[in-house]
């Protein structure tokens, strides 16, 4: 399925609820916040060992919160008219130049720091 596709089941379960009232932009950046914390709930102070159990334990539950972000990521940048796919591409792109895969690879250093 296609974001635009997913984005427009995604408006259409808000619509047939008369959400949409309540989807203003600064509530639904809150909202994926909440569930970014949500989804990070799983994961603070676990060693590198637990979390590998926490995902084995509690797939369904993460998978659950990631899909919670997504979805108000895809309905936040329908409401502002950002072409989500197109946006995705271009930063990638932008990524690509700023992360040349022979100064980033193995490491984390910020780009400004490469």
């Amino acid at each position: 399925m296609t974001i635009e596709a997913l984005t427009e089941r995604i408006c259409a379960f808000r619509d047939a609820r008369d959400w949409q009232q309540f989807h203003n932009p600064k509530d639904m950046a809150v909202a994926i916040a909440a569930e970014a914390g949500e989804l990070m709930q799983h994961f603070v102070w676990k060693t590198q060992e637990q979390t590998q159990q926490v995902i084995t334990d509690k797939r369904a539950e993460i998978t659950d919160e990631i899909a919670d972000v997504g979805i108000l990521l895809f309905e936040l940048a329908h409401n502002l008219n950002i072409p989500l796919a197109q946006a995705m591409q271009a930063k990638l792109e932008r990524n690509e130049l700023r992360y040349p895969a022979d100064k980033a690879r193995g490491n984390n250093l910020k780009y400004n720091e490469l």
